[in-house]
């Protein structure tokens, strides 16, 4: 019974490598599965499990956080926000790539959507860093990698989603990420510095007269309060609530779908048509997560009931695989996984499936939590089949070949890499805000 449990699992992967629906494989091949190998009376703890999921109190902020994202996305934020920080950093060096970063690092703190955060920041500033003279490696190194932030830093859904299936509290997960996602914003700012004074050809200032010209405009200092401290404003009000202990992540998820609304609003771009565009692509992202949480729920149920938990723990036991090797190799399972299926399959599948094995190893599930997170972020970035780099694919202008991608992304996934180890082996990093 327990190879079946592992031909159900393997079963499972190839048929979504192959290309058939996530939500429909998982669910439909468990049942098929469990007809035909478990006692049909079996069945009846099914439907408690699935309401006990669906009930759940923390998933309600994933569809606000979705609602937050996509409508800071509709109300012209972004843009304002990148023209404001470029203008502030455009004599530095690589001043505009600078600009990229933080204002990628506050969309990710603003939306948690790393698909959205990509397009959002490709549509806006390709054209204008290629205008400028940026070299098109750095250019969509720095946007792709910027964009990916949203994995990590919170609020995040990826980590909503993480405290669900490791059942971790999701307030210690946004604490554990803070400084992980600070110091790598630190890092690909450091690398654009460096690259900018070692080659400024390919990261030219802005010209001083422009900036000159820029801030001298009237009212210069309320838009650039408007474009910076209002997105910074909601951050704190959403991030500040969850760490005081004011309110739950779910609470906290529903300040910020109304202030994303107010901010929309203050900025006249609200009308009924931006709110029914919103709901409509928030219904559609939520019911993706959730039909596919529906079929995971169903595979982990059979996985269980035919023995495949307890039976990998006993395996791994076996084979005197220290607590260091299994976690590698569960990082190199999750890292090669990720070129081919998204996040939230990833978070559904194989994390359960692996979660009672670092149970038993007695790993703190916070910081496991955080390194799966780092690594899906990498995963993202990482030729030849990184999502990031097909989402920029998708907006870039034609000039720009996949070549370009490829070679400009490089540098970002080494500076993940280093981190990524980094939180291996300090612990620290992460688990110094979680009390």
């Amino acid at each position: 019974m327990e190879i079946i449990a592992i031909l159900l699992f393997i079963s499972i992967l190839v048929l979504i490598l192959y290309g058939y629906p996530v939500a429909f494989t998982l669910g439909g091949i468990s049942i098929i599965y469990a007809l035909c190998f478990l006692d049909p009376s079996s069945f009846s703890a099914l439907p408690p499990r699935i309401m006990g999921v669906m009930s759940n109190y923390v998933l309600i902020a994933v569809p606000l956080f979705i609602f937050m994202g996509i409508m800071l996305e509709k109300s012209g934020l972004a843009e304002s926000l990148l023209e404001t920080m470029a203008m502030l950093f455009g004599t530095f060096p690589g001043g505009l790539a600078i600009s990229v970063v933080i204002v990628g690092a506050l969309l990710a703190a603003s939306t948690g959507i790393v698909g959205a955060t990509v397009v959002t920041m490709g549509l806006i500033s390709l054209p204008t860093m290629l205008k400028r003279g940026y070299k098109p490696e750095l250019a969509t190194g720095v946007i792709a990698s910027a964009g990916t932030l949203g994995q990590i830093i919170p609020p995040s859904v990826v980590l909503v989603l993480l405290g669900s299936v490791l059942n971790v509290p999701v307030g210690d997960l946004f604490k554990a990420a803070i400084l992980p996602g600070v110091l790598l914003v630190a890092a690909y700012i450091l690398y654009i510095i460096i690259e900018a004074k070692r080659n400024p050809e390919n990261a030219p200032s802005i010209p001083k007269e422009e900036v000159q010209q820029f801030l001298k405009q009237e009212n210069v200092i309320w838009k650039i309060f408007i474009a910076f401290f209002l997105p910074l404003l909601l951050i704190v009000a959403v991030l500040g609530s969850i760490f005081t202990g004011k309110a739950t992540p779910t609470e906290a998820a529903g300040i910020g779908a109304l202030g994303a609304i107010l901010l929309t609003i203050g900025q006249k771009k609200f009308s009924l048509n931006v709110l029914q565009s919103v709901m409509r692509e928030t219904t559609h992202l939520t019911c993706m997560v959730f039909i596919i949480l529906l079929g995971a729920t169903t595979f982990s149920f059979v996985f269980r009931e035919m023995g495949g938990d307890i039976y990998l723990v006993e395996l791994i036991e076996s084979s005197n695989l220290s607590p260091t090797m299994f976690l590698i190799l569960v990082m190199l399972v999750i890292f090669v996984a990720g070129f081919f299926i998204d996040f939230i399959e990833i978070i559904f599948i194989i994390v359960p499936v692996v979660a009672p094995i670092f149970i038993q190893y007695e790993m703190n599930l916070v910081w496991i939590g955080i390194l799966i997170a780092l690594n899906l972020q990498t995963s993202f970035l990482s030729p030849p089949f990184g999502f990031s780099l097909f989402y920029l694919k998708g907006v870039a202008p034609p000039e720009i070949t996949t070549q370009h991608l490829y070679r400009g992304i490089i540098p970002f996934v080494l500076i993940q890499l280093v981190f990524l180890l980094l939180v291996v082996f300090f612990p620290g990093l992460v688990l110094g805000l979680v009390g």
